[in-house]
Protein backbone atom coordinates (compact mmCIF):
# COMPACT_ATOMS: atom_id res chain seq x y z
CA UNK A 1 0.00 0.00 0.00
CA UNK A 2 1.04 3.25 -0.95
CA UNK A 3 3.30 5.33 1.72
CA UNK A 4 0.50 8.69 1.74
CA UNK A 5 -2.76 6.52 1.63
CA UNK A 6 -1.32 4.46 4.82
CA UNK A 7 -0.39 7.87 6.37
CA UNK A 8 -4.31 8.80 5.43
CA UNK A 9 -5.64 6.00 6.70
CA UNK A 10 -3.83 5.88 10.05
CA UNK A 11 -5.34 9.47 10.89
CA UNK A 12 -8.56 7.97 9.58
CA UNK A 13 -8.02 5.51 12.04
CA UNK A 14 -7.12 7.40 14.91
CA UNK A 15 -9.57 9.91 14.55
CA UNK A 16 -12.42 7.36 14.47
CA UNK A 17 -11.32 5.98 17.95
CA UNK A 18 -10.94 9.45 19.06
CA UNK A 19 -14.62 10.21 18.55
CA UNK A 20 -15.94 6.75 19.60
CA UNK A 21 -14.20 6.79 22.84
CA UNK A 22 -17.19 8.51 25.18
CA UNK A 23 -16.59 12.44 26.32
CA UNK A 24 -19.09 15.79 26.34
CA UNK A 25 -19.80 15.27 22.89
CA UNK A 26 -20.84 11.88 23.26
CA UNK A 27 -23.18 12.83 26.10
CA UNK A 28 -24.43 15.97 23.94
CA UNK A 29 -25.61 13.95 20.79
CA UNK A 30 -26.78 11.16 23.65
CA UNK A 31 -29.06 13.85 25.68
CA UNK A 32 -30.23 15.40 22.46
CA UNK A 33 -31.53 11.84 21.04
CA UNK A 34 -33.39 11.03 24.22
CA UNK A 35 -34.10 13.64 25.58
CA UNK A 36 -35.56 16.19 22.05
CA UNK A 37 -35.92 13.86 19.05
CA UNK A 38 -33.84 11.89 16.84
CA UNK A 39 -34.24 14.82 14.19
CA UNK A 40 -32.36 16.79 16.97
CA UNK A 41 -29.87 14.41 17.58
CA UNK A 42 -28.21 13.78 13.82
CA UNK A 43 -28.03 18.01 13.79
CA UNK A 44 -26.44 17.58 16.65
CA UNK A 45 -23.78 14.98 14.91
CA UNK A 46 -23.96 17.25 11.80
CA UNK A 47 -22.11 19.94 14.19
CA UNK A 48 -19.81 17.53 15.51
CA UNK A 49 -18.88 17.11 11.87
CA UNK A 50 -18.40 20.44 10.87
CA UNK A 51 -16.12 21.36 14.04
CA UNK A 52 -13.83 18.80 13.07
CA UNK A 53 -13.46 20.05 9.75
CA UNK A 54 -12.83 23.09 11.80
CA UNK A 55 -10.21 21.54 13.82
CA UNK A 56 -8.47 19.66 10.74
CA UNK A 57 -8.28 22.63 8.50
CA UNK A 58 -6.68 24.66 11.24
CA UNK A 59 -4.32 22.20 12.13
CA UNK A 60 -3.33 21.20 8.43
CA UNK A 61 -2.95 24.74 7.92
CA UNK A 62 -0.82 25.38 10.79
CA UNK A 63 1.35 22.21 11.63
CA UNK A 64 2.27 21.95 7.37
CA UNK A 65 3.75 25.26 7.66
CA UNK A 66 5.94 24.89 10.05
CA UNK A 67 7.20 21.15 9.52
CA UNK A 68 8.24 22.04 6.40
CA UNK A 69 9.93 24.63 7.87
CA UNK A 70 11.68 23.19 11.13
CA UNK A 71 12.26 19.25 10.05
CA UNK A 72 13.19 19.06 14.15
CA UNK A 73 9.25 19.64 15.26
CA UNK A 74 8.45 17.27 13.34
CA UNK A 75 9.92 14.81 16.22
CA UNK A 76 9.09 16.87 19.17
CA UNK A 77 5.75 17.09 17.79
CA UNK A 78 5.31 13.23 17.54
CA UNK A 79 6.99 12.57 20.34
CA UNK A 80 4.42 15.24 22.17
CA UNK A 81 1.63 13.65 20.42
CA UNK A 82 2.77 9.73 21.66
CA UNK A 83 2.97 11.09 24.80
CA UNK A 84 -0.73 12.26 25.01
CA UNK A 85 -2.49 9.36 23.07
CA UNK A 86 -0.58 7.37 26.36
CA UNK A 87 -2.47 9.87 28.76
CA UNK A 88 -5.66 9.76 27.13
CA UNK A 89 -5.63 5.81 27.28
CA UNK A 90 -4.59 5.82 30.69
CA UNK A 91 -7.76 8.42 31.40
CA UNK A 92 -10.11 6.42 29.66
CA UNK A 93 -9.22 2.65 31.20
CA UNK A 94 -9.46 4.76 34.81
CA UNK A 95 -13.22 5.78 33.29
CA UNK A 96 -14.68 2.55 31.61
CA UNK A 97 -15.92 1.16 34.85
CA UNK A 98 -18.03 4.89 35.42
CA UNK A 99 -21.33 5.15 34.15
CA UNK A 100 -22.82 7.91 31.61
CA UNK A 101 -24.47 9.94 33.02
CA UNK A 102 -27.27 11.17 30.62
CA UNK A 103 -29.29 14.44 32.23
CA UNK A 104 -33.02 13.37 31.83
CA UNK A 105 -35.77 15.80 31.22
CA UNK A 106 -36.79 18.22 28.33
CA UNK A 107 -33.98 20.12 26.60
CA UNK A 108 -34.49 23.93 26.07
CA UNK A 109 -34.40 23.93 22.58
CA UNK A 110 -36.67 22.56 19.73
CA UNK A 111 -35.17 23.25 16.42
CA UNK A 112 -32.71 21.52 14.78
CA UNK A 113 -31.07 24.46 13.76
CA UNK A 114 -30.34 25.20 17.44
CA UNK A 115 -29.00 21.71 17.94
CA UNK A 116 -27.03 21.88 15.05
CA UNK A 117 -25.53 25.22 16.79
CA UNK A 118 -24.87 24.01 19.80
CA UNK A 119 -23.19 20.42 18.22
CA UNK A 120 -20.82 23.12 16.88
CA UNK A 121 -20.02 24.93 19.66
CA UNK A 122 -19.74 21.74 21.60
CA UNK A 123 -17.06 20.60 19.78
CA UNK A 124 -15.03 23.50 18.76
CA UNK A 125 -14.88 24.57 22.57
CA UNK A 126 -13.22 21.13 23.86
CA UNK A 127 -9.79 21.56 23.92
CA UNK A 128 -8.77 18.42 24.36
CA UNK A 129 -10.53 17.62 20.67
CA UNK A 130 -7.85 20.59 19.07
CA UNK A 131 -5.15 18.67 20.81
CA UNK A 132 -5.96 15.36 19.77
CA UNK A 133 -6.27 16.37 15.93
CA UNK A 134 -2.94 18.55 16.46
CA UNK A 135 -1.27 15.44 18.22
CA UNK A 136 -2.38 12.93 15.40
CA UNK A 137 -1.73 15.28 12.34
CA UNK A 138 1.85 15.82 13.70
CA UNK A 139 2.47 12.36 14.81
CA UNK A 140 1.11 10.52 11.68
CA UNK A 141 1.19 12.57 8.35
CA UNK A 142 4.10 12.95 6.84
CA UNK A 143 6.50 16.22 7.02
CA UNK A 144 5.34 17.30 3.59
CA UNK A 145 2.21 15.25 2.76
CA UNK A 146 0.96 15.50 -0.94
CA UNK A 147 -1.50 17.94 -1.58
CA UNK A 148 -4.20 15.10 -2.50
CA UNK A 149 -4.27 14.34 1.08
CA UNK A 150 -4.28 17.85 2.19
CA UNK A 151 -7.47 18.18 0.31
CA UNK A 152 -8.97 14.89 1.19
CA UNK A 153 -8.36 14.93 4.95
CA UNK A 154 -11.22 18.01 6.01
CA UNK A 155 -14.14 15.80 3.81
CA UNK A 156 -13.02 12.48 5.35
CA UNK A 157 -12.79 13.98 8.82
CA UNK A 158 -16.30 15.27 8.43
CA UNK A 159 -17.72 11.72 7.23
CA UNK A 160 -15.94 9.90 10.21
CA UNK A 161 -17.18 12.27 13.04
CA UNK A 162 -20.37 12.65 11.27
CA UNK A 163 -21.19 9.21 10.77
CA UNK A 164 -20.32 8.21 14.13
CA UNK A 165 -22.49 10.85 15.84
CA UNK A 166 -25.37 9.65 13.78
CA UNK A 167 -24.88 6.05 15.02
CA UNK A 168 -25.07 7.34 18.59
CA UNK A 169 -27.84 9.65 17.53
CA UNK A 170 -30.02 6.85 16.13
CA UNK A 171 -28.81 4.33 18.50
CA UNK A 172 -29.62 6.49 21.82
CA UNK A 173 -32.98 7.67 20.58
CA UNK A 174 -33.76 4.15 20.68
CA UNK A 175 -34.96 2.28 23.87
CA UNK A 176 -32.90 -1.05 23.60
CA UNK A 177 -29.68 -0.31 21.83
CA UNK A 178 -29.34 2.59 24.19
CA UNK A 179 -29.40 -0.46 27.14
CA UNK A 180 -26.78 -2.65 25.26
CA UNK A 181 -24.53 0.18 24.54
CA UNK A 182 -24.39 1.12 28.56
CA UNK A 183 -23.97 -2.61 29.83
CA UNK A 184 -21.34 -2.45 27.49
CA UNK A 185 -19.70 0.46 28.00
CA UNK A 186 -16.48 -0.53 30.03
CA UNK A 187 -15.36 -3.21 27.59
CA UNK A 188 -15.86 -0.71 24.85
CA UNK A 189 -13.89 1.99 26.97
CA UNK A 190 -10.99 -0.76 27.85
CA UNK A 191 -10.62 -1.74 23.98
CA UNK A 192 -10.39 1.87 23.00
CA UNK A 193 -7.95 2.87 25.52
CA UNK A 194 -5.47 -0.44 24.85
CA UNK A 195 -5.86 0.90 21.10
CA UNK A 196 -4.80 4.17 21.79
CA UNK A 197 -2.15 3.50 24.25
CA UNK A 198 -0.33 1.03 21.87
CA UNK A 199 -0.55 3.69 19.09
CA UNK A 200 1.14 5.80 21.61
CA UNK A 201 3.78 3.99 22.41
CA UNK A 202 4.66 3.17 19.26
CA UNK A 203 4.87 6.57 18.17
CA UNK A 204 7.54 7.11 21.13
CA UNK A 205 9.21 4.31 20.45
CA UNK A 206 9.66 4.89 16.49
CA UNK A 207 11.37 7.85 17.48
CA UNK A 208 13.68 6.22 19.73
CA UNK A 209 14.93 4.20 17.11
CA UNK A 210 18.75 5.06 16.04
CA UNK A 211 18.49 6.09 12.75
Amino acid sequence: MDGSVLSLLSVLGALAIGAISPGPSFVLVARTSIAVSRRAGLAAAFGMGIGGVVFATLALLGLHALLIQVGWLHLILKVAGGLYLVHLAVRIWQGAAEPIRVPDGTANSRGTLRSFGIGLTTQISNPKTAIVYASIFAALLPASPPTWILLALPPAVFLVETGWYAIVAVAFSAGRPRAVYLRSKAWIDRLAATVIGALGIRLVMDVAKPG
